[in-house]
């Protein structure tokens, strides 16, 4: 097997095992696996190379709590090890594509590690702003999504829909 595709295979592993996680063992997450997802999630692409984003890690238990008094679907993240705050730059034109595309690279790269995450939204969500101001970030930035993350005490996979349900070729057609 040639060298790219056993990194093919290996990308492929990780996009298909990572699952949503929300329940988390008391396990502290390395500084170096921490380093490294970050530094995955700023390698995304981005539009123009403008990089609109700023990530924080949040470890501190009191503010982990207070995030997820805020995060009206994200009770969870109060027992997670970590949470990840991706913010990007408001007047930045595709601020949200491109931390998205952050958000996911993160994720993987905590997946290639064997920690879970979940993302829970922050585009356009009522606390989005709350979140911003608990963690200082500047007014210049809104919050994209949170990434509470840790490993996994419990897994639920959710069943996905048929690939011949959601994709087509060439033209898209109605069944008849």
């Amino acid at each position: 097997m040639s060298s790219i595709g056993g990194a093919v295979n290996l990308a492929v592993t990780v996009i298909r095992s990572r699952h949503s996680v929300r329940k988390y063992k008391d396990t502290p997450i390395d500084d170096k696996i921490v380093k490294d997802a970050l530094d995955c999630a700023h390698l995304a692409p981005t539009a123009r190379n403008e990089q609109p984003w700023l990530f924080g890690a949040i470890r501190d238990r009191d503010t982990l709590k207070a995030i997820a008094g805020l995060a009206d679907n994200g009770r969870f993240i109060a027992n997670a090890p970590i949470c990840f705050a991706v913010f990007g730059k408001k007047d930045a034109k595709y601020y949200l594509e491109d931390c998205c595309a952050a958000t996911m690279q993160l994720i993987l790269a905590l997946q290639g590690w064997g920690v879970g995450s979940c993302w829970v939204a922050g585009a356009k969500k009522d606390y989005a702003e709350d979140v911003r101001k608990l963690l200082n970030v500047p007014e210049d930035y809104t919050l994209v999504s949170l990434v509470p993350a840790g490993y996994p005490e419990e897994i639920s996979i959710a069943k996905k829909k048929p690939l011949d349900e959601v994709a087509f070729f060439d033209r898209y057609e109605e069944e008849k």
